[in-house]
């Protein structure tokens, strides 16, 4: 027995952040996600709860996975939306509303290498909890902050949500079929590739804090990670200086051939992301030939053929249904 526990005591590495305790005061989507990612790593997250209601994604449900009977508990159960964001992590219910709140959370403090949150700018500095305040009592501490538009600017008051900031910053524009209306995406992506920039900050403050023996505040902002994930599209524009053509659908605007085909009972979809798999491509819809015609045989010669390309694939596609093609 005590070799075995002596084993379960030693690290082997396969967590690199244990011994890392993360306080969570955060809720909905981008900074759960955030914190979430951390505990999968290791850390020891404490999410601090407002007393009786709790995060507002308790309650957005169905689906919810029922309270066990050895619970107690009484209810719909908790929200599968809820649980998604919310797993290796512990729970601290308390009001820092409350002076005793606040001064439970300030004697937590010392213990403490990772805080996040994401209210609105200023609002914890009333508690005594903001970056200011809590740097002086626990100057390792790294300190993280979420919010729609960023700490400072015009828009900073602003609260922020996924599909806000989808519209505001680019990405609905440029999601949704070729002449449709502008879509948000199926999942709060803004939000989670928020989660992702901030937990990389906050592994990279856990570097610079390890060399400087100093914490630092982390301002991630939904506007600033969206601008940054709209990546090649953006830097299309600013290139070109033109501004940029919509929604594509399953297509893509610098790649032919690159979206979804009908077939003869559904769609498949074809990706000829080089000249050689453009070549693979042609071999398996029987037309070889294609590779060496002088209208596809580079990727610009058949962007510029798009539409000729394209018709010429689908006249093929058509002619199986969808698991042939697969198996094809």
């Amino acid at each position: 027995m005590a070799a075995s526990a002596k084993a379960v005591e030693e690290d082997d590495g396969k967590l690199p952040l244990k011994g890392v305790r993360v306080l969570d005061m955060t809720r909905v989507l981008a900074g759960p996600y955030c914190t979430q990612i951390l505990g999968d790593l290791g850390a020891e997250v404490i999410k601090v709860d407002a007393p009786v209601r709790g995060d507002d994604t308790r309650a957005w449900g169905p689906p919810y996975a029922p309270y066990s009977k050895e619970s107690g508990l009484t209810g719909p159960g908790e929200s599968a939306y809820y649980l998604s964001v919310n797993r290796n992590k512990k729970s601290l219910a308390l009001s820092f509303q409350h002076p005793s709140g606040v001064a439970a959370l300030h004697k937590l403090l010392p213990t403490i290498d990772i805080l996040v949150e994401n209210y609105l700018p200023n609002t914890l500095a009333k508690y005594n909890l903001d970056y200011a305040t809590l740097s002086a009592l626990n100057p390792k501490l790294i300190y993280a902050s979420i919010t729609g538009y960023g700490q400072t600017g015009p828009y900073a008051p602003r609260a922020g949500y996924d599909v806000m900031v989808e519209a505001e910053m680019g990405l609905m524009h440029i999601t949704g079929s070729r002449g449709g209306p502008a879509v948000k995406v199926g999942v709060a992506v803004t939000d989670l590739t928020t989660g992702l920039y901030t937990s990389n900050a906050i592994m990279a403050a856990l570097l610079a804090r390890a060399r400087t023996g100093r914490g630092q505040h982390i301002d991630a902002a939904l506007s600033d990670c969206q601008v940054a994930t709209l990546s090649n599209l953006a830097s299309s524009s600013l290139v070109s200086g033109e501004r940029d053509s919509g929604r594509w659908g399953t297509a893509h605007p610098s790649i032919v051939p690159y979206r979804a085909f009908p077939t003869k009972d559904g769609e498949f979809l074809v990706g000829g992301g080089n000249d050689r798999l453009f070549g693979i491509l042609c071999e398996g819809l029987g037309k070889g030939e294609w590779a060496g015609d002088e209208r596809f045989r580079t990727n610009a010669e058949r962007v510029a053929n798009r539409v000729v390309l394209e018709g010429m694939i689908e006249e093929i596609t058509r002619g199986r249904t969808t698991q042939e093609w697969l198996e094809a």
